[in-house]
């Protein structure tokens, strides 16, 4: 499987701590388990790949179901992987998708990503690369004045 090219354009909201994440790493998990993703519906295939504090890597795809609202994106997957490992600080996040437009986050893996960080640098990529070029972005930018515990509090 070809890589997607590696020079991110890079949006203005990505936190500066973006810089230090190895993103080829990130970017082959992503890529990797988009491989396995179960799409049989709608022939799109994402992978996730979620870094935490520690180092850890957690990767999830996208499995459809014939009840299209049971449906799990590859972004909740991955999120269900760290938790489910115990972790609850990703630092950084990948998403894999086709060409030739970058996919994001939907709404709802959004607001899943909100509960655990904020302001969460993500990069978007497509497999096979071609002319798409790597986006870097954040949950900050995607999600703007997210929902979160605090308002809960009210």
């Amino acid at each position: 499987m070809s890589r997607a090219p590696q020079d991110a354009v890079e949006a203005p909201a990505a936190p500066e701590a973006a810089q230090a994440i190895d993103w080829d790493a990130l970017d082959g998990a992503a890529l990797a388990v988009r491989e396995r993703a179960h799409a049989p519906y709608s022939g799109y295939w994402v992978g996730a790949a979620i870094l935490v504090r520690s180092g850890r890597v957690f990767a999830g795809c996208n499995v459809e179901n014939a009840s299209y609202g049971l449906t799990l994106c590859a972004e909740r997957s991955a999120i269900a992987q760290m938790v489910a490992a115990g972790e609850r600080d990703p630092i950084a996040l990948t998403v894999a998708t086709s060409g030739p437009v970058l996919g994001s986050p939907c709404g709802m893996c959004r607001q899943t990503l909100a509960e655990f960080a904020v302001d969460l640098p993500i990069r978007l990529i497509a497999a096979g690369g071609g002319s798409v070029a790597p986006r870097l972005t954040s949950l900050a930018a995607l999600l703007p004045e997210a929902f979160g515990a605090a308002a809960l509090s009210r």
